[in-house]
């Protein structure tokens, strides 16, 4: 809690310890010398004031202030100064300018006798003389106040310091002058003081300190790929040419089911493969006609023969008439191309008219709700089941260790993780830092990262709340502990306020 004595009125800033936040719908009892008074709430959260017309009388009261919010009261204690006018200052106008008025005089008199003049050194006397009256009549009671800066005046001094004397003497008949705001600054030392009408703009909130022990984290480069039980690639088994399906190609983006046809392959037919087939197809239409005739003849005979020869001619037809029908189709139907999993088109390669290559990859099809992320460390490490991923926006993702690979790939080994929750603005192939959390153990504080900044000497500071509108500079030591936190090895102790929440905004301050 603040209070604020400004003008007959009290306000009362009231927020929570630990993390500073503004405490709003609180009933406020003040019992003061002159009364009960109950402050009402002000338009700005946590703000509360009342009239307090005995506060302009200086002097030292005694507040006790009892606050019921969020169901629990609590009462706290505080005393109130009200500092005396600026004008009351008789005795500074004794000792301090009646010294500085005398140095003056004599400094006027050395340089005067040094002249050879005698009427400069008559003058010069005279200034003496007038030097020693003045040290007098300033030396006596204030009601002689005007007398001396009259004196002053008439001995040739810098009338300003007259002047501006007289009006320092002038204060108000109601009371003391008080600024109309507080102004945030900060202290040569490198402390800050700032009011509680700044921090309300600023939003300071603050995180109570504890030492626990926490994983130490490693920081993995990885990227983003596609779930393989959820993504397929689309090719073409044989060369050709490709054409597009009814309706046309379809736009990336494209939201798609298994066994859809995105594209067809038209197979190429050599001069030569086109003449063994020329060549194949009239040997099968002599075997087919060959064949047709003996079932005939079967039929015309059949009581007088087998069963079993007219079967196995009309059979031997039926495959024969088959291979033809193949052969032909062999030359006209293109090959489709089908997507192999649900998903949405992430990457396409198809053009009207496009010869491709077997094994030539047309379409990727990716489910954007199923994605992985394959991190490379360069040490062994042996990695817990949390980590968190960081990508250049700001944004952490939670992940869920999958497994580590065998293989070398580069002098690494790839680590996948599994996005938990939502996947909303990933997409395949983007560059991500993991924040891999291991077997080992560290002692120490848990921060925000917003709350360490960079000093002016490049050493890693924060700023810890010591008293309700003081912040002092602690130089501290961090590690990475994952996505969103650091953990501060030294430097701060336990049970002290850090500013987490607009600690940029405060380093600031000048």
């Amino acid at each position: 809690m603040v209070a604020v004595a400004r003008n007959g009125q009290l306000t009362i800033y009231l927020d929570t310890f630990k993390d500073n936040t503004p405490v709003v719908n609180a009933e406020i009892e003040i019992d003061t010398p002159a009364g009960l008074l109950k402050p009402t709430a002000a338009q700005e959260a946590g703000t509360y004031a009342v009239a307090a017309p005995f506060l302009k009388s200086p002097g030292s009261y005694d507040l006790a202030v009892t606050v019921t919010a969020n169901g629990s009261v609590d009462v706290l204690a505080a005393t109130l100064k009200i500092p005396q006018p600026p004008g009351d200052t008789g005795t500074v106008v004794g000792s301090g300018w009646s010294w500085f008025v005398g140095a003056v005089l004599a400094q006027d008199l050395k340089r005067r006798i040094e002249s050879t003049d005698v009427t400069v050194m008559a003058a010069a006397a005279g200034s003496f003389l007038l030097g020693l009256i003045v040290m007098g009549v300033w030396r006596r009671p204030r009601r002689h106040t005007a007398t001396v800066v009259a004196l002053v005046a008439l001995a040739g001094l810098a009338p300003p310091i007259g002047s501006a004397r007289a009006e320092a003497m002038t204060a108000p008949a109601d009371g003391p002058a008080v600024a109309l705001r507080d102004v945030a600054q900060r202290f040569p030392d490198g402390a800050l003081f700032v009011p509680k009408p700044t921090q309300r703009i600023l939003g300071l909130r603050t995180v109570f300190t504890m030492i626990s022990m926490h994983r130490r984290s490693i920081e993995l480069p990885g990227r983003v790929v596609p779930d393989p039980n959820a993504s397929g690639l689309v090719q073409a088994s044989g060369g050709g040419r490709i054409a597009p399906p009814q309706g046309g190609f379809k736009p990336l983006g494209t939201r798609v089911k298994a066994a859809d046809v995105l594209a067809f392959v038209q197979p190429p037919l050599p001069t030569a493969d086109a003449t063994a087939q020329q060549q194949e197809a009239r040997l099968l239409d002599q075997q087919l006609s060959i064949a047709a005739r003996k079932v005939e003849r079967f039929k015309s005979i059949e009581r007088v023969i087998a069963r079993s020869q007219l079967e196995d001619a009309e059979l031997e037809l039926k495959g024969l008439t088959e291979r033809r029908a193949n052969l032909a189709r062999a030359n006209r139907e293109p090959e489709p191309l089908l997507a192999p999993v649900d998903g949405v088109i992430a990457s396409a390669n198809a053009v009207a008219g496009q010869v491709v290559e077997p094994n030539t990859i047309v379409f990727q099809i990716v489910d954007p709700s199923r994605l992985w992320i394959e991190a490379l460390t360069f040490e062994p490490q042996a990695i817990s089941g949390r980590a968190q991923g960081a990508l250049a926006n700001g944004q952490t993702l939670d992940l869920t260790y999958l497994g580590t690979g065998l293989a070398d790939r580069n002098q690494a080994v790839p680590v996948h993780f599994s996005v938990k929750g939502t996947t909303s603005g990933l997409r395949a192939g983007q560059f991500i830092s993991v924040l891999a959390s291991t077997q080992d153990e560290r002692r120490g504080i848990a921060l925000p990262r917003e709350a360490v900044l960079r000093g002016a000497n490049g050493q890693s500071i924060v700023y810890e709340h010591t008293n309700a509108e003081r912040f002092v500079i602690r130089e501290v030591r961090v590690e990475p502990l994952d996505g969103a936190r650091v953990l501060v090895i030294s430097g701060v102790d336990a049970g002290k306020r850090i500013v987490t929440q607009g600690a940029e905004l405060l380093n600031q301050i000048r």
